[in-house]
């Protein structure tokens, strides 16, 4: 674990009375080997191959965009909203029913959490910590992740991309479409800021130099940012934007045993 100078001395952080999580999703709270929630139905049998091809295309395309940190900003942003409103067409060029989504749901072999998350997810459950999940993936299946785990608590909130259904055939996103670059849009519900507002101190875990972009640092006392490496990140650049960076033999109980 590689701990930026600023935060040794501040370690741990606020009380727990003090504090809430705001968190990324795939691969931060699931481990770094991981399919996202974007590629739960193509790794089930529940979907035509052509959907999975054409889905396997968009990725080889504008995955490289996402993670290539020299690419312009307005460019990157704009090919990666493109790519997410591409790939929900595809749920509904196919017809994809909400039936086939609750199917794949209850078969997440694909994602894992990381070591010890769970537990982590369970002690700011039992020290009423709230957590927050903004997440660029699919919120049904994140929700049914957290279900099927018995951990979905009632201080937890996920704000992701929920796919609506008509008559049990996807039609599109409930809201705006929630992506890597958007995440500091993301408004929250009034009673979920009524149970943060008057917490100072924010934990904030991700996996990608963008999720800094879920807590602004000009509205709180104090905000410690936390990323994952993963293969598909820098280990320079994790380092140089975030305050710890957590390496493959890292795990949420050393995380916790740290910062609490």
């Amino acid at each position: 674990m590689i701990i930026n100078s600023r935060v040794k001395d501040i370690l741990p952080t606020a009380n727990l009375n003090n504090v809430y999580v705001v968190a990324d999703f795939d691969r931060t709270i699931t481990n770094g080997n991981s399919k996202t929630s974007w590629s739960i139905l193509a790794n089930s049998n529940l979907v035509p191959e052509s959907y999975i091809s054409e889905r396997q295309e968009l990725y080889d395309y504008y995955r490289p965009i996402e993670i290539d940190e020299d690419i312009e900003y307005s460019y990157k942003l704009q090919k990666i909203k493109e790519w997410f409103q591409k790939h929900i067409e595809l749920f509904v060029k196919y017809k994809i029913s909400k039936d086939i989504f609750e199917d794949a749901a209850t078969n997440l072999r694909v994602m894992e959490f990381r070591p010890y998350a769970k537990e982590f997810i369970e002690f700011l459950h039992e020290n009423n910590i709230p957590l927050i999940i903004i997440s660029a993936g699919i919120g049904n299946f994140i929700e049914s992740f957290l279900e099927h785990n018995n951990c979905y608590f009632d201080n937890i909130y996920v704000s992701s991309n929920k796919i609506i259904f008509k008559d049990g055939i996807a039609v599109g996103v409930d809201d705006n479409i929630i992506h890597s670059f958007n995440k500091n849009e993301v408004s929250l519900p009034d009673n979920i800021s009524d149970k943060i507002k008057n917490r100072e101190s924010v934990i904030l875990l991700g996996d990608q130099v963008s999720d800094l972009n879920m807590v602004d640092k000009n509205n709180h006392k104090e905000v410690i940012t936390i990323g994952f490496l993963t293969d598909d990140s820098s280990k320079e650049v994790m380092v140089s934007n975030f305050d710890i960076v957590c390496e493959e033999k890292d795990n949420y109980n050393n995380l916790k045993n740290l910062l609490f």
